[in-house]
């Protein structure tokens, strides 16, 4: 079922441009944080950022996704993980391949379907903290892959999920980001994807790349030129079709709070889902307004984020009862 969403942007924020672009600029939340590097199976590693002060280990532990290029310094991730320290709850971030400020072995980095590091750091909490339920929140691209993760390993460590703003249909989002002013951020993200991409090329310098970077122009053009054959799929139209979200929704049983602006500049209704093939465990939530991952209310010389409220409110409701242990 599709819910309306409490969530009312304010008269100074109603466009989604604001909302998606000053949200970044306006947030002031700051939290310290501890990194661990954790070596994978295949040789690569990736970056944890736990939120400082430790907790104790019988309180939840939240896990975030950032979006495509995002980090530990993303304003969402900041501001979401001091949200969930306050609560009590053990905040840490898991930096995709490439992320966390240096880059990783392989050529092959991350993408919106690639759920393998994920379950490896999740099996490895769930090893050390027997006794700790665990949550997770995917942000954009990590929404989507957390949609996949929870589709495809029915037996997991999650008690619960949330995923915000969403590119659930990966082809609709790419074409969206590649018109009017959403070339903007296309524009941004392109940049930033390039230049990981060319830092990874310098460690394998015996890669035979079949490709010009200064001609990828789109989002689509990357996919389909780098993203692609890097990580086994034909073409980009292969790797959209495979890791859309949105085609694997009816496999969760996992309780998951979906959230979702109609307004989202990175997205067009297509990522929509029909309400009659929601599961019951699915709570989806869609406002009119809120951009992509903005949901600014308040004022505007003191703005307030409405996720850092709704989402510890849902999560408190979904803990075992025995996260009072501490």
């Amino acid at each position: 079922m599709i819910h309306p969403s409490r969530f009312h942007s304010p008269w100074w924020a109603r466009n989604p441009h604001v909302q998606t672009i000053m949200a970044k600029y306006l947030h002031r939340s700051r939290i310290d944080t501890r990194r661990e590097r954790l070596e994978l199976p295949d040789g690569d590693f990736v970056d944890l950022a736990w939120a400082l002060p430790m907790l104790n280990e019988h309180r939840p532990l939240v896990l975030l996704f950032h979006g495509l290029e995002g980090c530990v310094e993303s304003h969402y991730a900041r501001g979401m993980m001091a949200a969930l320290h306050q609560q009590g709850w053990q905040p840490v971030l898991m930096h995709f391949r490439g992320c966390s400020g240096e880059p990783n072995r392989y050529l092959q980095a991350y993408h919106s379907g690639a759920i393998e590091d994920p379950h490896y750091v999740l099996e490895l909490l769930r090893q050390r903290y027997p006794e700790r339920p665990i949550a997770a929140i995917g942000y954009s691209l990590g929404g989507n892959m957390l949609i996949n993760y929870l589709a495809e390993h029915k037996r997991h460590p999650l008690c619960a999920a949330v995923v915000i703003s969403a590119p659930l249909q990966l082809s609709a989002c790419a074409d969206r980001i590649n018109s009017g002013f959403s070339r903007f951020y296309q524009r941004y993200l392109l940049g930033r994807m390039k230049f990981n991409w060319q830092q990874r090329l310098r460690r394998h310098p015996h890669h035979r790349w079949q490709g010009n970077l200064a001609r990828i122009n789109s989002l689509r053009e990357f996919d389909d030129k780098v993203t692609a054959p890097i990580h086994g799929f034909n073409d980009a139209e292969d790797y959209y079709h495979r890791c859309s979200g949105l085609y694997k929704l009816s496999k969760i049983s996992t309780p998951t709070l979906m959230i979702h602006a109609a307004d989202d500049p990175f997205m067009n209704d297509t990522v929509i889902p029909d309400a009659s093939e929601l599961p019951p465990a699915i709570t989806y939530e869609l406002s009119r307004t809120g951009g992509h991952v903005g949901f600014m209310h308040g004022q505007p010389w003191r703005p307030r984020y409405w996720l850092e409220q709704r989402v510890p409110e849902w999560l408190a409701k979904q803990w075992p009862p025995y996260q009072e242990k501490a």
